[in-house]
């Protein structure tokens, strides 16, 4: 089969370069058959129409994913296509013949998305075939919130900030934006369950929210201090495995005695199970660059984070394949 300049040009690349690699674990990991069928229903038909035909389902769907785990702008992917050779072959685009989507192709298609709820299903999706393969084992649950900051610049068009966003205190520094709380497997610390609230949105009020039913055991930091006892969670026959308060653990540590010993040894049994809660955080915030909201709204912006969860989970599944077998 004849190859294309562009395809002889990269094949002759000396290094991979740590783009290469995204490009290929995301080519193995994303199931793109599965994605597809969720998205097609609602994809615009143009055969038999006049006017300019659409891009093609499979093309966009790329582009959208790429978009998510680079965290480019609109117009910053679409200048990544026309730049990266290794983004063309990804996307399946030679330019000397293909059309490149533009900026407000890929805008129109994320708010296909979102209009739809496409994301949300795109996140079950994901996680089903995930399950299909034995990651999840569903004896325990760990819960936990990060705060994503939104602008708090009322330099825009409307001189105002979000609305929907809120003022949060965390340690000794305030937050303005918006709160992503999740619930992972305990065993493999594959997110299962999102919500979104303003930041100001105390963890405990969605613990309920988190939980799919058939955990044994419930794990969370003290924040989530007496979540046993809110009316949402009586009845709810799971272990409620909270930590303590650090100022309560420090005194029984530094008091000497083997009771103290003990509980700080409990504690750090604890932490280490809570620890794997961070991991999707971390691919969200530091692999993906989404430590601000790049929408107005809470609906937008849930609607990225059940996308990048979903890559998230993807990603945290080739170190969990073990745990499968």
């Amino acid at each position: 089969m004849q190859i294309t300049f562009a395809e002889a040009e990269f094949a002759s690349k000396k290094k991979q370069t740590r783009r290469d690699r995204l490009l290929a674990d995301l080519e193995s990991l994303v199931p793109w058959a599965v994605l597809e069928a969720v998205i097609e229903p609602h994809y615009p038909k143009t055969d038999g129409k006049q006017g300019r035909p659409a891009m093609g389902l499979s093309r966009m769907l790329r582009m959208y994913i790429l978009q998510q785990v680079m965290g480019f702008s609109d117009e910053g992917t679409e200048d990544a296509v026309y730049d990266s050779a290794a983004i063309q072959l990804f996307m399946g685009i030679d330019l000397g013949r293909d059309a490149v989507p533009d900026a407000t192709t890929l805008l129109r298609f994320r708010r296909l998305l979102e209009t739809h709820n496409l994301t949300r299903q795109i996140f079950a999706a994901v996680n089903y075939q995930l399950a299909t393969q034995g990651l999840y084992l569903k004896e325990g649950t760990v819960v936990d919130a990060t705060i994503i900051s939104a602008p708090p610049s009322i330099k825009n068009e409307s001189k105002s900030r979000d609305p929907e966003m809120r003022h949060a205190k965390k340690g000794n520094q305030y937050y303005f934006g918006m709160k992503a709380h999740i619930g992972v497997d305990a065993a493999s610390g594959l997110v299962h369950t999102m919500v979104t609230t303003p930041a100001n949105a105390h963890d405990v009020t969605q613990a309920h929210a988190l939980l799919h039913g058939e955990e044994q055991e419930v794990y969370g930091d003290s924040g989530y201090q007496g979540v046993e006892k809110r009316e949402e969670n009586k009845g709810k026959k799971v272990d409620w495995v909270i930590a303590m308060r650090h100022g309560k653990r420090r005194k029984l540590r530094e008091s000497g005695t083997e009771e103290g010993r003990l509980v700080d040894k409990i504690e750090q049994l604890k932490s280490q199970i809570r620890a794997k809660v961070e991991h999707p955080f971390y691919w969200v915030k530091v692999h993906f660059g989404h430590r601000k909201t790049r929408y107005r709204g809470l609906a937008k912006n849930t609607a990225q984070l059940y996308s990048l969860f979903a890559l998230a989970n993807l990603f945290l599944s080739k170190r969990c394949m073990p745990l499968a077998g």
